[in-house]
């Protein structure tokens, strides 16, 4: 009885391990690259329909989500057109766990610190509640704050302006999330060092 029930129990150990190694081999976001394009923050400039030099949490890679993201070439507010969520079902979680994207800006130079950068954008809302976070990383180690969290109706373009700043040797993250069904645009987004 003793050895069936440490067999039975190793395998159990076996089974969990492989369990947690292939989960933290789950792709989190996609991304397609294109370093001309640089910051990409008015999100003209695509490959396979998603925007380059930003990492997507994606349809491909979010659990237990249901939704679309496109480029809208009817509502922009600079440019060509606008990154659009349209999100039917979605985990309130945050992160990779919900449909948005993050961005560290290795693509067009990392805005990095000792110093202060306005981050700047504009946004649409119909129904859906987001939250952007925007904050200093380092390897390791990350103070992101959240910027904005709302489900407030946003009927014509809002203008969104912050001022972050990054300790030496970090440099800047901004992470957008959306947390429940609705359906988001955001575009022209700019950072600049003050």
């Amino acid at each position: 009885m003793n050895e069936n029930w440490i067999k039975t129990k190793g395998i159990y150990s076996l089974i969990l391990s492989l369990f947690l190694i292939l989960s933290a081999c789950q792709q989190m976001s996609e991304k397609e690259t294109d370093k001309s394009a640089g910051l990409n923050g008015g999100f003209e400039i695509s490959k396979n329909d998603l925007p380059v030099n930003w990492l997507i949490y994606s349809p491909n890679t979010v659990p237990n989500a249901d939704f679309k993201i496109g480029l809208d070439k009817t509502i922009f507010k600079e440019g060509k057109q606008s990154l659009r969520f349209d999100v039917i079902n979605c985990s309130s979680t945050g992160g990779w766990q919900s449909p948005g994207f993050t961005n560290e800006f290795s693509d067009s130079g990392k805005f990095e610190g000792e110093g202060t950068y306005k981050l700047s954008f504009w946004i649409r809302n119909d129904r859906s509640k987001y939250r952007i976070n925007a904050g200093g990383v380092a390897p390791m180690e990350g103070d992101m704050k959240k910027l904005i969290e709302n489900d407030q109706q946003i009927e014509d373009w809002k203008y969104q302006e912050y001022e972050i700043s990054i300790p030496k040797d970090w440099h800047l993250r901004m992470e957008l999330n959306i947390l429940q069904p609705g359906t988001f645009w955001i575009d022209d987004i700019k950072i600049v060092k003050i």
